[in-house]
């Protein structure tokens, strides 16, 4: 039986290095511009494509959200949700992503897609990234290494400024952990597959405890 994992096997997600990686799998890219494109993913520890399965629920929920939408997907890994979201009419997006090679790829990939102007791949740590100045997006992809405890301060640093007041944001947590958010986010949808849960949130900033209340 042929298991299809999310993007990251965990915990091991972000353990090692990839020296020596090179291209052994595929990503499909499943609705689009660039629907049914392959590209390469790195031979990396862990390193796989969120399934297609999840990513069509995920962007048939998002489908109003994504023409000219400003995106950032942290935790990067292949892409596969900042790519399949500019496949899919988001403006831009910043993919952000510690291990270099793996950066470079999502780089050589962009560029195969024809789709660089659009896309910008930063080297650097999720949690680094987010304490540097804010640019709001209107869509955010979360999926850190499971039980590592970054789901929450991620969350928290996103609400700092990185948000537009209407903004989705989707959280992919183990199974089992229900992610500390913030007030302003409420839930939108949720699906589990395997060891992993996801959540998409719909942040209401105008919103108040006093309206709430009413």
């Amino acid at each position: 039986m042929t298991r299809h994992p999310s993007r990251h096997r965990r915990p091991n997600r972000r353990g090692t290095h990839t020296s020596g990686a090179r291209p052994s799998g595929r990503l499909r890219l499943i609705g689009g511009d660039y629907r049914r494109r392959l590209l390469p993913v790195l031979d990396s520890p862990g390193l796989r494509p969120t399934p297609d399965r999840v990513r069509e629920t995920l962007f048939n929920w998002l489908t109003a959200a994504l023409p000219g939408a400003r995106v950032l997907d942290l935790f990067a890994g292949t892409g596969a949700l900042g790519l399949e979201a500019l496949s899919r009419g988001a403006r831009e997006a910043t993919f952000v992503e510690r291990d270099v090679r793996v950066a470079a790829q999502l780089r050589e990939n962009l560029a195969t897609l024809g789709a660089e102007a659009r896309g910008r791949v930063v080297d650097a740590d999720a949690a680094a990234f987010l304490a540097g100045p804010p640019v709001p997006v209107t869509l955010a992809f979360l999926d850190p290494p499971f039980r590592q405890g970054l789901a929450a301060p991620c969350c928290a640093a996103l609400e700092a400024g990185w948000l537009a007041d209407d903004a989705f944001i989707y959280v992919e947590t183990e199974a089992e952990l229900a992610p500390e958010v913030p007030a302003t986010w409420r839930l939108h949808r949720e699906l589990r597959a395997g060891d992993s849960h996801g959540r998409l949130y719909r942040r209401e900033a105008s919103s108040s405890p006093a309206d709430d209340a009413c």
